[in-house]
């Protein structure tokens, strides 16, 4: 029984410190965002990653790197409406 306790404690202190892990309740495009956003946020993060997409963009860094922040607010587009049902 402590072995579960100590993993539920375990998983909730992960969830307050990295918001990207998700909880019972995150959907899939929350998850998605998070994913998408995370793998921008490192892309404008690392100089050499940034210079290889304004290669092959053939756009000036800055310009991609502009790009990449707009993309950060709506990742994955708006989000489905949910139907009633």
């Amino acid at each position: 029984m402590a072995d579960k306790l100590r993993a539920q404690q375990q998983l909730e202190q992960l969830q307050t410190r990295y918001v990207g892990v998700g909880h019972a309740d995150t959907t899939k495009h929350e998850w998605v965002s998070n994913v998408h956003r995370d793998s921008l946020a490192s892309y404008i993060g690392h100089p050499a990653m940034l210079e290889h997409f304004a290669v092959a963009f053939n756009e000036p860094r800055e310009r991609v790197r502009m790009h990449f922040v707009d993309k950060m607010i709506q990742p994955c587009g708006p989000p489905k409406e949910k139907e009633d049902i």
